[in-house]
């Protein structure tokens, strides 16, 4: 395997916003390191760079200390799992997996080991006589990442490529692409818009928002102690509660509530509390507008003077009313202007992954 390292890239096309914008950091050796942003943040095109697919306007990439600067994508030893599985309809799997095998000449004897060893990992052996057309979505998606296997590349890159199963199926493949990624001890960079799949798979995570880097970090730093307003309303699941909001000698009031922040001044902020962090109790302070059964977790929307939240609980209210309790260290408080996060210990390191 091999490392991966990005320096000062940037992408330009001939309208509009860069779709890269300085974009610095490091993927090391056996680590699985995740892009994630919304639609158009540039995940695909930082991919496609690294890939060789696309040049970059300004910056250097790096695979295995030495610059991919006029390298082609053919010599660059990575392997490129993409959305759309980008098989061969008239070829079996096994012609689809021994394909850039003959390619590079490799003996008969030494390619069908190859194949039945990757076909083993992937437990597709029964596939392996069949056309892409008779596979389900899933099993597509294996033959495709044993395809990509079976080079025994350098780098693994993936480019979204649970987005066309189904939420079910999504969730397997995901905990088996998991234990594959340990197995091999890979050096992967996987992009997505999903941020479960961001945070579950990866050793590391880069946030991307219109083309420049938000945060990088471990799945737990992310969460408790995001850089931005942005981060912290992408990672997490149900999303943020974000508003403005005045403390008064950092004092945050919700109608009749009073909660205490890790603030000690009067100032307009913009604030973050996650609906798992609400604590509901027998109460009046807080109106309840509707809940959703979610199986174990029932999801409430609930109404604390001017301020609508989403709520998490264990169970169904009782009434049409709910007293809520929040603590310090989970009320975020975001600067008005730059969207910076103001709380104690937050570290909003954007350099390396």
């Amino acid at each position: 395997m091999a490392t991966v390292r990005l320096e000062h890239v940037s992408r330009s096309f001939s309208r509009g916003r860069p779709a890269l914008s300085g974009v610095s950091f490091e993927v090391g050796d056996h680590e699985v390191v995740t892009v994630v942003g919304p639609s158009g943040c540039g995940k695909s095109t930082l991919l496609r760079i690294i890939a060789g697919l696309d040049a970059a306007t300004a910056g250097s990439v790096f695979i295995d200390g030495k610059p991919m600067e006029g390298v082609a994508a053919s010599d660059r030893d990575v392997a490129m799992v993409f959305q759309s599985y980008a098989l061969y309809p008239h070829m079996t799997c096994r012609e689809n997996l021994a394909l850039s095998l003959r390619i590079r000449g490799m003996a008969k004897s030494e390619i069908e080991s190859r194949i039945r060893s990757t076909a083993e990992l992937l437990e597709i052996g029964e596939l392996l006589e069949k056309r892409p057309r008779e596979l389900s979505g899933g099993q597509r998606q294996r033959v495709a990442v044993g395809r990509a296997l079976i080079r025994n590349p350098r780098v693994f890159l993936f480019d979204e490529p649970l987005s066309n199963l189904d939420a079910q199926l999504r969730e397997r493949v995901r905990h088996e692409l998991k234990d594959l990624f340990t197995r091999l001890h890979a050096t992967v960079i996987y992009v997505t818009h999903d941020q479960t799949e961001a945070m579950s798979l990866a050793d590391r995570v880069v946030v991307l928002d219109r083309g420049e880097i938000q945060q990088i970090g471990t799945p737990t730093e992310l969460y408790r102690q995001p850089a931005n307003q942005f981060v912290a309303s992408f990672i997490g699941s149900p999303s943020m509660n974000i508003f403005k909001a005045r403390l008064e000698e950092g004092t945050l009031r919700l109608g009749a509530n009073r909660f205490s922040t890790c603030a000690s001044a009067s100032v307009d902020t913009v604030v973050g509390i996650r609906p798992e962090s609400i604590r509901m109790n027998t109460g009046e302070t807080a109106r309840i507008l509707w809940t959703e059964n979610l199986g174990s977790q029932i999801l409430c929307g609930i109404r604390c003077g001017d301020v609508t939240l989403t709520a998490l609980a264990t169970r169904v209210p009782a009434g049409e009313t709910a007293a809520i309790d929040i603590a310090p260290e989970d009320i975020y408080l975001f600067d008005a202007d730059t969207g910076k996060n103001l709380n104690n210990g937050s570290s909003g390191r954007t350099g390396r992954a």
